[in-house]
């Protein structure tokens, strides 16, 4: 069974966009493993790593929306929360880089220590990286968390387009008519959203900023990870280092400092608790998401991200006693039902493509062998 590198999107926040290695597929129809693993045992790790993600990334998006827009919270500076949970991410790393050498399973987490060569040479990707986690947060923030799914479901397109403008890789037609179901599905969720009166066009657009950075950010971390000697979490921390650092003038920029300087519950302990668990849990992402990936495959992962989004948006017309129409849910559906495809399709042909190369170097070993 042979290994390949997918670029992890993450769902929610989408706070990094992860490389990790990972098998083609697990195999469930052994009963045993190398280690004695029984089936029962193995059913076992990957409930928990769905449940995981789950959990993880549907508390994410609720704490954050919280956060950004509450009226117990009452805090007009997106700018600074985000950058808050940069700061948070960065403290995580160092705990843990410190650790690495006294706990054996911390061992893949790289010493806490800043190059400034490296950190310049990741500045682009920090660059996007800022922007998709600032335009995500203000349309989470703008946007009903039921609306949010829809809100920033032109990342697959985005992607098509820059992969396409940048790399110069083609979509297959198949891909296309996937893109083609979650546009349609984007616009007709905006005019529903607008029908009901709870559109905003601002959160709306944000949304689509979101969506491109996105794409964007998958592309410059590829391009990056060799900067990190394609360590994932050196990529993380550098990332959220640069992060930190950007986010200052913006807030200077944006009037944000005065507004957190005369916040009355900046140090209350129950804000400070909530702003450090969203910071935990968008760090947490990064490993539920690629652990997720590991006990499953790349197009559960999808399909278990997509059912994620479904019930994410179930639970927030629940929560919030939102009442929606008919043409509303279709355009869920349609983004779903365009997200899912889109996966599938480019799950079958990834594979198509790797029994092609497989079989093209095993002819050619038969024709050494001669």
């Amino acid at each position: 069974m042979s290994n390949s590198t997918y670029v992890v999107l993450n769902n929610s926040t989408d706070k990094i966009d992860v490389a990790i290695p990972i098998k083609d597929s697990v195999s469930l129809h052994t009963t045993t493993n190398g280690t004695g693993d029984t089936l029962k045992h193995r059913y076992l790790q990957i409930t928990i790593a769905v449940v995981l993600y789950w959990l993880v990334s549907i508390t994410m998006v609720f704490l954050n929306k919280y956060l950004l827009s509450s009226k117990d919270v009452k805090l007009d500076a997106p700018l600074f929360i985000t950058w808050y949970q940069c700061i948070v991410t960065v403290g995580i790393c160092g705990i843990l880089g410190s650790l690495n050498k006294s706990i054996g399973a911390l061992s893949k987490f790289p010493s806490f220590s800043i190059d400034l060569k490296i950190a310049r040479d990741v500045l682009p990707l920090s660059i996007m990286f800022v922007a998709m986690i600032t335009f995500n947060n203000l349309t989470l923030k703008y946007l009903s968390v039921s609306f949010y799914m829809v809100g920033r479901s032109l990342t697959t397109v985005a992607n098509v387009v820059f992969t396409y403008i940048m790399l110069g890789e083609r979509t297959s037609y198949h891909a296309l008519g996937c893109c083609a179901l979650i546009i349609g599905g984007f616009f007709l969720g905006i005019d529903q959203e607008n029908e009901l009166g709870t559109l905003s066009m601002f959160g709306a657009l944000c949304g689509i900023a979101s969506s491109i950075f996105v794409a964007l950010n998958a592309i410059y971390t590829t391009r990056c990870l060799p900067c990190v000697d394609k360590n994932v979490w050196r990529l993380c921390l550098y990332n959220n280092f640069n992060a930190c650092i950007l986010f200052l003038p913006l807030m200077l920029i944006f009037n944000e400092v005065p507004t957190v300087y005369n916040y009355p519950k900046l140090f209350n302990h129950s804000f400070l608790f909530a702003m450090t668990v969203a910071g935990i849990l968008g760090f947490s992402m990064g490993y539920v998401t690629g652990y997720q990936i590991q006990m499953t495959s790349p197009l559960t992962h999808n399909v278990s991200g997509t059912a994620k989004s479904y019930v994410q948006t179930l639970i927030a017309v629940i929560v919030y006693v939102e009442t929606k129409t008919s043409l509303w849910w279709l355009s869920n559906i349609f983004v779903l039902g365009g997200s899912g495809l889109f996966a599938h399709v480019r799950a079958t042909e990834m594979k198509r493509k790797h029994s092609t190369i497989n079989s093209s170097d095993n002819n050619s070993n038969i024709t050494v062998s001669k």
